[in-house]
């Protein structure tokens, strides 16, 4: 089965981007991964209150299209009150939200971790091998060992520089992906 059929059958036609929109996608996450390496507390500061505005536009939208669309207007109207009340919450308390983020993540990181590797090793137990039960074993260690230092500084630290390296590689394959089309 080719690549189209596969996609004529499935529904899931994807499109090209544009090559300037890759490009324009890598040079950004260079930029902000670079700024998470170089300054990273100043960087996460401002993506928290970037992120408080996004959901105080979100909520105010979400209740908007409420009256559009009446279809399931409890949950809209909630989840549109959350987005406004989180966002006015993280601007009135920018250096709390700033440091609870990077431990947050770590938390649910670790806690995925511990999900995972309960799933590898029951995967291993039922016939997925040797790999799955060593996958299952690193993931649940990773897991507990990430719940139990979640608010260390270091980790947090640690955290934000591997998110920033992250985002400075895959910025750079977008950057050379563009220009390859």
């Amino acid at each position: 089965m080719s690549a189209e059929s596969w996609e004529m059958d499935t529904g899931f036609a994807t499109q090209q981007q544009p090559w300037w929109l890759v490009l324009m996608g890598g040079i950004a996450s260079v930029i902000i991964g670079a700024l998470l390496v170089t300054s990273p507390v100043r960087t996460v500061n401002a993506v928290v209150i970037f992120l408080a505005y996004w959901w105080i536009i979100q909520g105010i939208f979400t209740i908007i299209g409420m009256f559009i669309d009446h279809t399931a207007w409890l949950w809209k109207l909630v989840m549109g009150l959350l987005g406004i009340i989180v966002g006015v919450i993280i601007l009135r308390n920018p250096l709390i939200a700033t440091l609870a983020l990077p431990s947050t993540l770590l938390l649910l990181l670790g806690i995925q971790g511990i999900i995972g590797g309960i799933l590898g090793l029951m995967m291993g137990f039922k016939g997925g091998g040797i790999g799955a039960i060593i996958f299952g074993i690193l993931g649940l260690v990773m897991g507990v060992f990430l719940v139990l230092n979640f608010t260390s500084p270091g980790m947090m630290l640690s955290l934000v520089w591997v998110a920033g390296i992250f985002l400075i590689v895959g910025g750079i394959f977008q950057i050379i992906r563009s220009f390859m089309h």
